[in-house]
């Protein structure tokens, strides 16, 4: 020890606490940098990635978001269409994004929720994603072709315990609500009916109309022009109350299948450890134009609710889903082989 004007002082110790010191301050200025960064989102150009092919319902709501954020933020946002395998080829590019913002994606329930039961050796886990915010909420619609003989779900469900396996239904892939919606539909009503997979929903859609086959459970965003437009006959929603858009079709409590209750939704979501700033001022600016009037007025006319949930909410209400979709997909007996 030596001493300076009586006072003691150390000298090998000091350079450890300056090392410490200094890289105190170090993390101090990227901290400080993160936060610089983040109190200037967004400073570049977003894209919002759609599991989905262009003109399914996720890709028009992803579409309206898009077009309102861009102005909201003064930024472009590009909508980057990234169908198949049942929507895990643009989730993992969302997972592998960086979480800075600049990469989002409309989640829903099959990806978001129903995957993680469906598909075996899934290359992700929910663990993987932010939730941000519920963006539409919307029920599926039990649809017939416009000439066919079926003009109830009574009648149809007759028809099928008439003939088991004879009647068929489309889907827009193994695994989706579609699909799911149809099943549960064949486990409570005890009838045999065979699932006709198709790429997309408006291949199935196509093949209903055609009369390839017999029916489809859809999102309403998907189909309401075609029924609007005379092609496809609704037959009941799976919602708990009658859709406004469509106030003389049941509900399939009112059909004569009580409990059959399946809500579809998309949501925005971003890759894992997106700072909570960034999040916050996504899930406040989404909100925000999900209240303005015009906006509910057209996700109305999608057939469905807006949301603008917060993101612990939202994160909340995802977990339900999945916990609500594991007992459908067992309950079915399907599995996928990713």
């Amino acid at each position: 020890m030596e001493h300076q004007n009586g006072i003691p002082c150390a000298s090998a110790p000091v350079l450890p606490a300056r090392r410490t010191v200094i890289r105190l301050c170090a993390l101090l200025v990227l901290a400080l940098a993160a936060g610089a960064a983040s109190a200037q989102y967004p400073a570049k150009p977003l894209t919002i990635i759609v599991p989905g092919p262009p003109g399914g319902s996720g890709d028009i709501v992803t579409r309206i978001v898009a077009k309102e954020l861009a102005d909201s933020f003064r930024q472009p946002v590009i909508v980057d269409n990234r169908p198949g395998a049942s929507g895990v080829i643009g989730t993992q590019a969302l997972m592998h994004a960086a979480p800075d913002g600049y990469t989002l994606m409309m989640g829903n329930t099959g990806p978001n929720a129903i995957n993680y039961s469906l598909i075996r050796k899934l290359p992700y886990k929910p663990q993987d994603f932010t939730a941000i915010t519920d963006v539409l909420l919307f029920p599926n619609v039990l649809a017939v072709r416009s000439d066919s003989p079926f003009t109830s779900v009574a009648a149809l469900v007759s028809a099928a315990k008439a003939s088991p396996g004879k009647l068929t239904f489309a889907s827009s892939g193994i695994g989706q609500t579609t699909h799911l919606s149809g099943e549960l539909f064949s486990q409570s009503t005890g009838a045999k009916i065979l699932h006709v997979p198709y790429k997309g929903a408006n291949l199935g859609l196509q093949a209903v109309m055609s009369g390839e086959v017999d029916f489809m459970f859809d999102n309403f965003p998907s189909l309401q022009s075609q029924i609007a437009g005379g092609r496809l006959r609704a037959l009941a929603v799976t919602s708990k109350e009658r859709s406004a858009r469509l106030p003389d079709v049941p509900t399939m409590s009112e059909a004569g299948i009580p409990g059959f209750e399946i809500t579809g939704w998309f949501g925005l979501v971003g890759p894992a450890g997106l700072p909570s700033d960034v999040r916050d001022k996504l899930q406040q600016t989404v909100a925000a134009i999900l209240r303005q009037p015009a906006i509910q007025q057209r996700f109305e006319q999608l057939g469905g609710s807006t949301g603008g949930s917060t993101a612990a909410q939202f994160d909340a209400f995802i977990q339900s889903e999945i916990r609500k979709w594991d007992a459908a997909v067992k309950g079915a007996g399907v599995t996928v082989e990713q």
